[in-house]
C-alpha cells in the first residue's frame, strides 16, 4: 500500500465530510448525509494487510475527530472496529452489493453509536435527535456505500491494495 496516496484519499474524504459539498445531497431538516470516513474504514479494512488496517483505522478515526465536534471518541471507535474488521474479513466476503450495504449500515450504527456514547461522557450534553441522525446516517451511508466502494475499487491499483483471498485451513 502507498501511504501517501492513502492519505490523499483520506484528505479528500475528510474535506467532503466536513465541507458543504455533501450538504447539497443532505436529507431533511436534520442535515443527514453519508459518512464517507466509515465507508473508507470498511473498504480499507477489507483490502489492507492486518498491520496496515490497525494503523489506517486509527488515522481515519483521527480524521473523523478533526472533522467532528469532540476530539477522541472517533479514534477510539474507529480504531477498535477497524481492528475487528481486519480479523473478520476471513469470515465475511464483500463481493455483493447487498453485503456491502448491510456491513456499512451495521458498522455505522455500532461505531457511530459508540462514538456518540463517548461524546456524551465527554461533553455531558447532546442534541435531542442525535440518535435519529445516527440511524439516518447509517441508512444513507448504506445506500450510497456501494457507489463509493465502486470508486475505491477503481482506485485500488493506484493505491496498490489487494483483495485478500482466504481459504480454509486443513484439519490437523
Amino acid at each position: 500500500m502507498r501511504w501517501g496516496r492513502f492519505l490523499l484519499v483520506l484528505l479528500v474524504a475528510t474535506l467532503l465530510n466536513t465541507g458543504n459539498l455533501l450538504n447539497m445531497i443532505s436529507v431533511g431538516s436534520m442535515n443527514i448525509k453519508p459518512d464517507l470516513l466509515l465507508i473508507l474504514l470498511l473498504f480499507f479494512g477489507i483490502h489492507f494487510d492486518v498491520n496496515e488496517v490497525i494503523l489506517a483505522s486509527f488515522v481515519i478515526g483521527f480524521a473523523a475527530d478533526i472533522s467532528g465536534a469532540a476530539m477522541g471518541p472517533y479514534i477510539i471507535s474507529f480504531g477498535l472496529f477497524g481492528s475487528l474488521i481486519s480479523q473478520m474479513r476471513k469470515v465475511v466476503i464483500m463481493k455483493r452489493m447487498v453485503h456491502q450495504c448491510t456491513a456499512i449500515f451495521t458498522l455505522c450504527l455500532i461505531a457511530g453509536g459508540l462514538a456518540q456514547i463517548l461524546i456524551l461522557f465527554k461533553n455531558h450534553n447532546t442534541t435531542s435527535n442525535v440518535y435519529m441522525v445516527l440511524v439516518g446516517t447509517a441508512i444513507y451511508s448504506g445506500l450510497i456505500g456501494p457507489l463509493v466502494w465502486f470508486i475505491l475499487l477503481a482506485l485500488q491499483g493506484w493505491l496498490q491494495t489487494r483483495e485478500h483471498l482466504f481459504q480454509r485451513l486443513p484439519n490437523r
